[in-house]
């Protein structure tokens, strides 16, 4: 009789029964961990001995499945800084060890988690609730790229931003076919123009093929009647001081003169931008920019995508040679029923110094400090990364993960998309769990009947001899 085998075999089932309601008391405990990833039960049995006519049961055993890469719910957060991963991957953490000289000693080993309730420290590291330091890769804040491709533990230390003089202005417009100055006048031909003669100093002096003169003080006047206003927009010197641009359009040539009735055979335009607030007399008051913008038959030609201001200066402080970059073709000439210029895109690079007010995630991925001078600027980029078999990570304290022989190494791209303040929810299913509680529960309770009901028949064989 194989009583003993009915015995090991019921008393390993036990065991096994037992593994189980240790995985489902673990789920069920974390089910509102942040990023928890549950582990279910596999079984399977070892047999003793087995043929055509005969069987021998052994033991049965219980070992964990781990859902590692079975996505938890995606919930928003209120806490900018909080981040979930959509899709596979894990942030990069760093361990710390201790601390030296008030700064955290981190671990030269990289550990993994879906674990995405970051928060900024006193030092400005990225911290989530379990300890673990999130790792990426510093943003050049001048280029917006990463700078190298190590990640390391992300550190926000930029809490002055310092002033970015201004460089490039983006200016993109359309001008009427006939400009309605003060002066125009449609019954007189040319009205509508800026004609050199009228000024003791010629504006559209040329040379090279560009007009490079100016408005003088005492002739402004003259000059506002025959141009039209081009928009005005606040740029920044070399130590964030703001200063203003206002830019004018003057029409200074018309090859037929026929005035409104349709668009010249060709048109030349210039651009003019206000030097001084303070001139007078014959100094200059309005600078022309230096290019020619000419149109044949409402048509660029040729096409101007960016023109340089040389040494642009306002009131006295010189920013240097600054760039107007038209982009393609968006210096236009269509009819304009009100005659005037619409300005489409009015841009610069420059800016202020500021002070940090916060630090936010983006949804794709990096880390974005907002600063007192209304500047938002990429610092960061949170490194992601996935694994050949994530099911194979080793799981650690704090809802990390090591990566192992059997998971692989960390792979970088084509990982999962990060959501920005929101967390991943445990993948726990309470339902379910409570479903594998009862199976479980019955399945040990049948175990334990199977010893009981060996024992009673031993007791009964050994009472034969009585």
């Amino acid at each position: 009789m194989s009583f003993n085998g009915a015995m090991s075999t019921a008393i390993s089932g036990i065991r096994a029964q037992a593994t189980a309601l240790s995985h489902i008391s673990d789920n069920i405990a974390n089910s509102q961990t942040t990023g928890f990833k549950r582990t279910d039960t596999s079984f399977y049995d070892s047999v003793t001995s087995s043929g055509q006519n005969f069987h021998l049961p052994g033991t049965t055993y219980a070992q964990p499945a781990y859902t590692n890469n079975v996505q938890g719910a995606i919930n928003a957060s209120s806490v900018a800084t909080n981040m979930a991963i959509n899709g596979e991957g894990f942030f990069v953490v760093s361990e710390a060890v201790g601390t030296l000289d008030n700064q955290p000693v981190l671990l030269d080993v990289d550990r993994y988690t879906r674990q995405g309730d970051f928060e900024m420290d006193r030092n400005g590291f990225l911290v989530n609730s379990s300890g673990y330091y999130l790792q990426g890769i510093d943003i050049d804040i001048a280029t917006g790229n990463p700078v190298g491709d190590v990640p390391s533990a992300i550190q926000i230390n930029r809490s002055f931003l310092d002033a970015n003089l201004t460089t490039v202005i983006d200016y993109e417009a359309n001008l009427p076919a006939y400009p309605e100055t003060v002066n125009s006048d449609p019954t007189i031909a040319g009205s509508e123009l800026l004609l050199a003669g009228t000024f003791a100093n010629d504006p559209t002096t040329v040379t090279g093929g560009a007009g490079n003169g100016f408005v003088q003080a005492n002739e402004e006047a003259l000059f506002l009647d025959r141009s039209l206003a081009g928009g005005s927009i606040t740029v920044y010197d070399d130590l964030g001081a703001p200063l203003q641009v206002q830019i004018r359009w003057a029409k200074v040539e018309n090859t037929d003169g026929d005035g409104p009735a349709g668009l010249a055979d060709s048109d030349t335009w210039n651009m003019f931008y206000k030097t001084s607030d303070t001139a007078a007399g014959v100094t200059a008051k309005w600078n022309n920019v230096g290019q020619d913008y000419v149109f044949a038959n409402g048509q660029l030609t040729p096409a101007v995508s960016s023109a340089t201001i040389t040494n642009l200066t306002i009131n006295g402080n010189n920013l240097g040679n600054v760039t107007l970059d038209h982009g393609t073709s968006n210096i236009t000439q269509f009819e304009d029923t009100n005659g005037n210029v619409t300005v489409n895109t009015l841009d610069q690079d420059g800016f202020a110094s500021g002070s940090l007010l916060e630090v936010a995630v983006s949804n794709d991925g990096r880390i974005v400090g907002t600063y007192s001078n209304g500047k938002s600027v990429d610092l960061a980029e949170v490194t992601v990364v996935r694994f050949n078999d994530p099911n194979e990570l080793q799981k650690m304290d704090g809802g990390a993960f090591a990566s192992t022989q059997g998971s692989g190494e960390a792979l970088t791209g084509s990982g999962g998309a990060v959501v920005a303040a929101a967390l991943e929810g445990s993948n726990v299913d309470i339902a379910d769990e409570f479903s594998k509680l009862i199976i479980t529960q019955q399945a040990y309770s049948a175990n334990t009947r199977i010893v009981t009901t060996a024992d009673e028949m031993i007791t009964e064989t050994l009472n034969m001899k009585r």
